[in-house]
């Protein structure tokens, strides 16, 4: 039976905002995520050939403009590989996780804005980082939530290649904190590695559905160093 692998890259470095803990920001890559992005598809196209992985010729990418340019950048260099058209296809889905109604306002306007409402409690002080907890704000989710759904988005979506005649690739492209905490919902990272671990930069994770559950085979998980946002 064929082998059914899926990338999960985490878009390449962008003119980020600081302070401001929504991942929905709306900045472009910067020049030097765009070397990344270039660099990584290189190195994914090469490690397809050398593990004689057909690449599925669409992929699937978070509607945040860092995360299609990371995108439009592997499309372009699959297409290239595969000498036919590629396409790439934007999801809500792919997202990173959303804060509502407080999307890009900084860290000291969500708190006065939690602290002047009487409905609400005090944030606690882990609220950016605790994998469960969800502002109570319009729109907004936990962090668990948003990788519920990139994990159903990607189970899904690699149903498309389940009648490939040949090992299959297929690349998603999107956001660190929601992938992480889609590995862990598919089996793949254990929840108390979650907080441990980011991604790398347009770096792919590898992992292969095998027997009905998902398995890391390649790529590296990026240790974190404690400096870096929980959410991306």
């Amino acid at each position: 039976m064929p082998r059914l692998i899926a990338a999960l890259v985490r878009h390449g470095e962008y003119h980020q905002r600081a302070h401001i803990p929504s991942a929905l920001q709306p900045y472009p890559l910067n020049a030097r995520g765009f070397v990344q992005a270039d660099e990584a598809a290189a190195a994914l196209i090469a490690e397809a050939a050398q593990n004689q992985w057909d690449i599925c010729n669409r992929i699937d990418s978070s509607t945040l403009l860092r995360a299609w340019q990371t995108a439009e950048r592997y499309r372009l260099a699959i297409q290239g590989y595969l000498d036919m058209p590629a396409q790439l296809a934007s999801f809500d889905a792919l997202c990173e996780r959303s804060v509502g109604s407080a999307a890009n306002l900084t860290l000291a306007e969500i708190q006065k804005i939690i602290s002047d409402d009487p409905r609400f409690a005090d944030l606690p002080e882990d609220w950016k980082s605790n994998s469960h907890f969800c502002l109570p704000l319009a729109g907004a989710e936990s962090l668990m939530m948003a990788g519920q759904r990139v994990a159903e988005h990607i189970s899904m979506s690699m149903q498309d290649c389940i009648n490939a005649e040949r090992d299959t690739l297929k690349v998603f492209v999107g956001h660190g904190a929601a992938f992480r905490h889609a590995a862990h919902i598919l089996g793949v990272l254990n929840f108390d590695d979650i907080a441990k671990f980011s991604m790398h930069h347009a770096k792919p994770i590898y992992i292969e559905l095998i027997d009905d559950k998902w398995v890391h085979i390649g790529g590296d998980w990026k240790r974190r160093d404690g400096t870096h946002s929980p959410l991306d």
